[in-house]
């Protein structure tokens, strides 16, 4: 979490850290289309558990996180909106392009339609339809085009961004009742991830009350887990009772995940000194390579699941699996530093400063 003005956030990484695993366990111990090697319609009796069994969650953590962290950035500041834009490319198309070509090339050797693919790429801009996760870097860049927006909207007032919430509360709302379900958009589209960056910008207003309120924020992340066991328990993504799921909790379900994630964000961010060394620098490192890692682990993670489980020993119970998946998301850590450092980092010398210093201030 280094800005182009220096300013490194190792808590954030934390988080990123955090959310990264997430959806690593989540694909290690499912593959989405025959649930392998855990079977998809498994719930965890220790309710907590029921975050990796539905491990896709941490895309919201994500998403809430990068509100958080732009709110941190830019609060009460002015931007050269074109040098953002600029960064941001820098920082997640040059692994996306190379991701897009491996994906080309796999597809060349096995005989599939390159034509079709490439179809898909150009649809990328505006769909969710880039291959290895890439669909949540266009959300994120839709996100970008409206960060104006709620920058404005801040300066108004603190409440404000509310209104974009119930907006887009009301819009799924609306389109359930027109399609008859709304999990499709709510979990692959802006309308349902605009609740988390508008979340993460809110609480960042109010991070002061939830400094040291570890009772607050304890029982929010207690009750949200035990609201994702009951999702769980009902079928979860896949099997409520089918995908796209017709179940309507899909209309208030990124806003519920926006708001326990935006809450435990801003008391972990400001509650606690954070170390830079050891355990923590070690965890800080993992989020620092955790675009890489999100990106990169698509084409390892549904091949050593079956390796352990073919060839080393049953991890058809969930807690082994998770176990197992932890072991294989630190040593994602190698291809992390190596797409870092050789691909992501000499890009982002390239950066511009964006925020705007005020004349005769010091330099941020």
């Amino acid at each position: 979490m280094r800005s182009s003005s220096g300013a490194h956030f190792i808590a954030l990484d934390h988080v990123r850290a955090l959310a990264a695993f997430f959806v690593f366990a989540w694909h290690f111990t499912h593959h989405a289309t025959n649930g392998y090697p855990v079977p998809l319609d498994y719930v965890p009796a220790l309710f907590p558990f029921s975050v990796l069994d539905e491990g896709h969650t941490g895309v919201a953590l994500f998403m809430t996180l990068s509100g958080y962290l732009f709110a941190k950035l830019l609060d009460g500041k002015s931007i050269d909106y074109s040098a953002f834009i600029w960064n941001r490319a820098l920082r997640l198309l040059p692994l996306l392009v190379v991701v897009i070509l491996i994906v080309g090339i796999k597809k060349f050797v096995s005989g599939e339609s390159l034509s079709s693919y490439a179809y898909s790429i150009a649809k990328g801009a505006l769909f969710p339809s880039l291959p290895n996760g890439g669909w949540s870097i266009t959300v994120e860049f839709h996100y970008y085009i409206i960060l104006p927006l709620f920058l404005w909207m801040l300066t108004k007032s603190k409440l404000l961004p509310l209104s974009i919430i119930v907006a887009a509360i009301a819009l799924r709302l609306f389109i359930y009742h027109e399609k008859g379900e709304i999990q499709s958009l709510a979990y692959w589209t802006i309308i349902g991830r605009i609740d988390q960056f508008a979340l993460g910008m809110l609480v960042y207003q109010f991070r002061s009350y939830l400094a040291y309120r570890h009772v607050i924020a304890l029982l929010t992340i207690m009750a949200f887990m035990m609201i994702y066991w009951y999702f769980d328990l009902q079928g979860g993504f896949y099997q409520n009772p089918s995908y796209p799921s017709p179940s309507p909790l899909w209309i208030i379900l990124p806003t519920i995940e926006g708001i326990a994630y935006a809450i435990g964000i801003a008391w972990y961010d400001n509650s606690f000194s954070h170390s830079t060394s050891g355990l923590s620098k070690f965890i800080g490192r993992i989020g620092e390579y955790s675009y890489s890692i999100y990106l990169l682990h698509f084409f390892v993670v549904f091949h050593a699941a079956r390796l352990v489980n073919e060839r080393i020993m049953d991890i058809s119970n969930f807690y082994l699996a998770c176990l197992w998946s932890l072991v294989f998301f630190v040593l994602m850590m190698i291809p992390g530093y190596v797409s870092f450092r050789f691909i992501e980092a000499p890009f982002l010398k390239l950066r511009k400063r964006y925020v705007k210093i005020p004349r005769g201030s010091e330099d941020a």
